[in-house]
């Protein structure tokens, strides 16, 4: 069968029994082609395309297709192994049907290369989001009242970048706890969590994507893959990625986002993985309690999220937002403060703002945030740069 069959006029006694020979057949097949329309993004992993899936009489759905490179394989058995293990796990995502994830609906093979479909969501990376030239753009396209309006309850200027205001953060992070507790249950870590792979759509919602270096803990792989700027020291320590090494990652884009810096740029091996242990020294000059309203109970929420025992974090996403200290309690103490909380319409009208032709002109590049390694790709990485500056 195809999308786009001829359609000549027949009898209904006839089309009737073409219906019963479908029923009677218990099986359908199709085929239909897949036209890369433009790149969404280039990572360490492959590529993503935006395409579309077609039907009949112009019916047509916008999907996204990620190709996986096999280059930094050692070779294609090792690439098909990793890929046959990413399969099972798209499986188990595909089933997991949560409003804040993105759906998995399909895992296929083209001339050995894999592909994974997926959704395509209308919206934006908080990568994408969070830059200078997205502040100026809406600077100058807005009125002098919306712009105070967005500056008081949306975004405002950082130190290195545009930065989210607390109660925005957290209600992203909220819809992001939602994602990975429902990952989690189902034994499935992330294991890449970094604004690029959190989508704000249009309505306001947020949606974690790019299940391409997930995991699951029943099916450990040999390899661990992360990005080292967001990845939980105990990762970047050769140890296994749990729920907890989630959170941390979830911790370091609240600290980004909120505080509109970048702590974990830029830094090598050996200086990452000491940061990170000593992060909550570093937290009160992050986020002085003159600056950030409700400072002590933000404090709380993060010192949650990244402390540098794994057991001294939130036992689970759910406690992360429903808990003691987490999230929720953050929320309702806005509330009872009288500050803003229509944080989605915020978000929504705030996205409605962004210049589609913007993001669609920006070059799209790889960069240290976006290249996915190995723990010990990247330790030997660090180490062969540092042998070249001695």
């Amino acid at each position: 069968m195809t999308t786009n069959e001829s359609l000549h006029p027949v009898s209904l006694e006839k089309l009737d029994q073409q219906y019963q020979n479908l029923l009677d057949g218990n099986s359908l097949e199709w085929h239909n082609q897949r036209v890369f329309s433009r790149c969404l993004g280039v990572g360490g992993q492959g590529v993503v395309y935006l395409s579309a899936r077609e039907g009949a009489d112009g019916f047509q759905i916008p999907v996204a297709l990620k190709l996986f490179s096999p280059k930094r394989y050692a070779d294609s058995v090792a690439y098909q192994t990793e890929m046959a293990r990413l399969s099972q796990v798209a499986a188990q995502v595909a089933r997991v049907q949560e409003n804040h994830l993105v759906a998995v609906q399909n895992f296929v093979t083209r001339n050995q290369v894999y592909i994974m479909e997926m959704e395509w969501i209308d919206g934006y990376d908080l990568r994408s989001l969070l830059t200078p030239a997205t502040f100026k753009q809406i600077r100058e396209q807005v009125t002098s009242r919306r712009w105070r309006n967005i500056n008081n309850n949306v975004f405002t200027k950082g130190v290195q970048q545009p930065r989210l205001k607390p109660g925005i953060a957290v209600s992203i992070l909220r819809e992001c706890l939602a994602a990975l507790a429902a990952l989690h249950r189902n034994n499935i870590i992330h294991c890449d969590m970094k604004p690029a792979n959190i989508m704000l759509k249009r309505s306001g919602n947020a949606k974690i994507i790019d299940i391409g270096s997930a995991i699951d803990l029943k099916n450990l792989p040999s390899t661990q893959p992360c990005t080292p700027t967001y990845a939980a020291p105990e990762v970047l320590s050769g140890g296994r990625a749990t729920p907890q090494s989630d959170l941390a990652s979830l911790g370091y884009i609240l600290i980004e986002v909120i505080t509109g810096f970048q702590p974990f740029a830029n830094l090598k091996y050996a200086q990452l993985i000491k940061a990170k242990q000593n992060i909550l020294q570093q937290l009160p000059q992050w986020f002085p309690a003159e600056e950030f309203a409700l400072s002590e109970p933000l404090m709380k929420l993060i010192h949650r999220l990244v402390h540098p025992d794994p057991a001294e974090r939130f036992q689970s996403a759910e406690s992360a937002d429903l808990g003691e200290d987490g999230a929720a309690d953050f929320h309702r103490l806005l509330v009872k403060s009288d500050l803003p909380s229509d944080y989605e319409n915020e978000l929504r009208l705030w996205i409605e703002e962004v210049e589609t032709d913007y993001f669609e002109d920006v070059q799209l590049n790889s960069d240290p945030n976006t290249t996915v390694f190995t723990t010990r790709e990247w330790q030997e990485d660090s180490q062969n740069q540092r042998s070249s500056e001695s």
